[in-house]
């Protein structure tokens, strides 16, 4: 397996940066420009393995898409999907696979198998499948009940309402908000327990409204009028996950790094990061993309915070901790354990190997800083967030390696050109 040593810095950063289109908006948006008939342009776009995937199915379904240097152009469909009767490999792209099981539902012509890693072949489907079951969908579970493999066969959705669980995923919800616009008739969903990641619906319906849908939400049912998506050329925002990693960099050297393409008011919950790096001792400001500064005389502390709205952020959030004085403890996040890996447990492991006091909680971690921290060899499980995060630390900590480097394709194919650039 290759591996990437990591060089400390000793002087106070002072960098500008860009990072690709958002993963999540990108996503959302190739489903919506797949159904809105006639042709979408989406600008800015992420093009890395997850995206890439989410295309590959697409066209799978009989949707025309073009690849350009970051970005797509659709020949969408409406609802006159048609499953190829083939098999749609969806690598570990959690998010993806379940957009377009949803979408594949709709089809009323053939039928197809979606499946993928291992891993992702963990990971549960069970209350989208079992939603759209409701709604009249026919789907057969090839292995074991509740995961993938699955045959989806194009039976078409018949909408009206339906319930969910969504204490796994919010991305459950999404899904079905995603292709509510072309039900028979208008979906009603009702959600009968919590909803982890509530900002990941909101940057859902915000992608959807921007393609002409109508959502209204009362309480925990959420009501998706009978209009199709317009196509339209479409314009994508930094991805602000992506922006964690390098924000990171300047709480944990001292200086200032600035991501210029991640707007202030961004449509994603990640970019609540820059606010809680000011929360431990950091100065942010907002004037031609999102900057944070530390003096790095200035100690960084420790907080405690719930990020069930920014699960994402938490490998970013965790290696800060271990440098901060006092205890973080990161609550709200049982969700991170399905995940591209056991993020809670993956981050716990690799940080005590560095030397960090770090406790792992059913929910989330407790870790106390600034611990004595050395250089490790660095497992990532596959895992692009672990995989970042753990680079950034080796910004400060001598040794560090970081095994499988490769694994940020997933969502941020040029990480190390850009980590190169703050040397």
């Amino acid at each position: 397996m290759q591996t990437r040593p990591i060089e400390p810095i000793s002087r106070p950063l002072k960098a500008r940066v860009r990072v690709p289109g958002s993963k999540s908006i990108t996503q959302r948006a190739l489903i919506c420009a797949a159904l809105a008939e006639g042709r979408s342009v989406l600008k800015g776009a992420l093009q890395s393995e997850d995206p890439e995937l989410l295309a590959q199915a697409l066209r799978a379904a009989g949707v025309k898409v073009e690849s350009a240097p970051e970005e797509y152009t659709l020949e969408g469909v409406g609802n006159r999907l048609r499953l190829s009767e083939t098999e749609v490999f969806m690598g570990n792209n959690g998010t993806g696979s379940r957009f377009f099981l949803a979408l594949a539902a709709l089809s009323r012509e053939g039928s197809l198998v979606l499946t993928g890693t291992e891993r992702l072949c963990e990971r549960p489907v069970k209350p989208l499948i079992d939603a759209l079951e409701q709604w009249g969908a026919r789907i057969e579970y090839l292995k074991e009940e509740g995961f993938l493999p699955v045959r989806i066969h194009g039976s078409g959705l018949k909408g009206g309402p339906v319930e969910l669980a969504a204490a796994k995923s919010s991305q459950f919800l999404s899904a079905l908000l995603l292709v509510g616009p072309y039900t028979s008739e208008p979906a009603e969903i009702r959600l009968i327990s919590p909803l982890v990641s509530r900002p990941y619906v909101d940057l859902t319906i915000a992608v959807m409204e921007a393609f002409g849908a109508e959502i209204d939400e009362e309480g925990p049912v959420f009501r998706v009028a009978p209009k199709p998506y317009q196509p339209r050329e479409y314009e994508i925002e930094g991805d602000a996950s992506s922006a964690s990693y390098f924000l990171a960099a300047a709480a944990l050297v001292g200086g200032e790094v600035t991501v210029e393409n991640l707007p202030r008011k961004s449509l994603q919950g990640d970019a609540a990061f820059a606010g809680l790096l000011s929360r431990m001792g950091c100065e942010v400001s907002y004037e031609n993309g999102v900057t944070v500064r530390r003096d790095p005389e200035q100690p960084l502390r420790g907080i405690d915070v719930n990020m069930g709205r920014y699960p994402d952020l938490v490998p970013t959030l965790a290696i800060v901790a271990a440098k901060a004085h006092g205890k973080t403890h990161i609550r709200g996040v049982p969700h991170l354990r399905y995940k591209e890996t056991d993020r809670l447990r993956a981050v716990a492991t690799e940080l005590t190997k560095c030397g960090a006091k770090v406790e792992e909680l059913e929910d989330g971690l407790i870790i106390e800083g600034p611990g004595d921290l050395r250089g490790a060899e660095i497992e990532t499980y596959e895992d692009h967030r672990l995989a970042m995060a753990f680079a950034i630390l080796g910004l400060t900590t001598p040794g560090m390696v970081i095994r499988n480097p490769a694994c940020v394709g997933k969502s941020f194919p040029n990480f190390w050109e850009v980590f190169e650039s703050l040397y």
